[in-house]
Formats: structure tokens, sequence, C-alpha cells
């Protein structure tokens, strides 16, 4: 098995790490029928589902770092950061910043409007874990306030747009997501992808390998407002 980090591709060779981890895989049979070898651990629990409904940039030059520079210079006026806290928003420069999220984090202190989203103790939510399997989550509690599903914003927001989205339920949304891809249809299921050509076939550079995680204890919005979380940092730390 191998597993591949997000330390080791975000640097400038991350393509070409990524290349030489494919071509690992292929030389020593990782992946065969019933049997997947080859995994790449993500820092964001969101990004295999949000891949799989194919969230990624039209323009590939407006990816993370793409759009905090074009804010930075000016260039794009108005962002809209659906739970993003793991970023450096003083780069956003002058623009407009809307916030989506919960427990009012780093992007929201940056914010010039935010819309409550609901915690996930707090909506019937769609996941996808790192190994690409489906799940699904209970609403345990109602959100507290004016905060509302995330989908339900969303669909109250494109109306306002004057691009009403056809979604009147999660069902709908539900629908909509399995046509988008299939892999939605089938929960608590893998469904194995298809092996592609990926990464770079050039020469790595001797960049070191940097973690993305400074603090294990505080890796996402709701350990960072928790009082044993930050106990657990101030011991280590």
């Amino acid at each position: 098995m191998l597993v591949v980090g997000q330390g080791a591709l975000g640097g400038n060779s991350g393509k070409c790490v990524l290349g030489v981890a494919r071509q690992i895989a292929e030389k020593y049979g990782l992946i065969t029928e019933g049997w997947n070898g080859f995994n790449i651990l993500h820092t964001a629990a969101g990004r295999v589902g949000a891949l799989d409904l194919g969230f990624v940039p039209e323009n590939p030059k407006l990816d993370v770092m793409g759009i905090l520079e074009a804010t930075s210079t000016g260039e794009l006026e108005v962002v809209f950061l659906f739970g993003a806290d793991e970023l450096d928003t003083s780069q956003l420069g002058k623009a407009f910043v809307i916030y989506q999220g919960h427990h009012g984090d780093i992007g929201a202190s940056r914010a010039d409007v935010i819309l409550p989203g609901a915690a996930y103790t707090e909506k019937n939510a769609t996941y996808v874990n790192t190994e690409g399997r489906v799940q699904r989550g209970s609403r345990a509690v109602f959100p507290p306030g004016e905060a509302r599903e995330d989908w339900a914003i969303f669909r109250a927001l494109s109306e306002v747009l004057g691009q009403t989205l056809p979604y009147n339920d999660i069902n709908g949304v539900r629908r909509r997501m399995a046509e988008i891809n299939p892999v939605f249809e089938h929960v608590d299921v893998v469904i194995p992808s298809p092996w592609a050509d990926f990464g770079q076939n050039k020469k790595i550079t001797s960049e070191k390998f940097i973690t993305p995680i400074s603090n294990f204890y505080t890796t996402d919005v709701i350990s960072r407002n928790s009082e044993t979380m930050a106990k657990c940092t101030k011991e280590i730390f």
C-alpha cells in the first residue's frame, strides 16, 4: 500500500511526486481487482466528495492561490467562503467577503456578510470519506437561531439572485448529486475509480517536504472552539 499525504504534494514538485507515486503503484501492482493500494490522504475532510462532484475551477488560474492573488490585486471584488477557514484571510485585500459556515472561525472574522450554516449534528448530510465511501449523517438537533442547512441557504440565495435552483428538499439535492456522479447512489459502498494517467514525469527538486498541519489538536472550526482541545494545545506547545 502507498499513502501519499498533502505535505508531499503541496510543494513546487507536487505534481512530479504524484507522477512518481503513480509509477511505483503501477510497477509493483498496487492496483488490482478488488484491491486499491494507492491512496491520497487529504487535509480537508470534504475534499473527496467535492472532487466526486466536480468542484474544480473552470479557470485553472483561479485555484485557491489564484483567488487569493486576484483579490489582493483587486482583480476579484467578491469572494464567497463556504466554510473556508484554512487560509490566510489577510490576503483577501479589499474584496467583499461572504462567509457561510458555523462556529464563527477565521473566515467569519474577515466576512462582510455571514450566512449562518448548521454544524454536522444539526443537518441531514452526505459525506465521502478518504476511502471514497459515501456516508449519510442524520440531524440530531435543530440548528440554533437563524442558522439553516447549507443546501437551504444556497436555495434561498439562488432565488434572490434570479437563478433559482430546482431543489425543494434534501432528497432533490441527493438526486442531483447522483445524476452528476453515480457513486452517490450507493451508500456505504466503495465504487472503484478508473485508473488514469496523472502527475508529471519530471525530475523532483531537492525541496523538503513540509507538514501542512502545525497543530494536530486544532485542525477544524469545532476543535478550535473546544476548551478541551485548547488545554491539549497549551500542554503540548
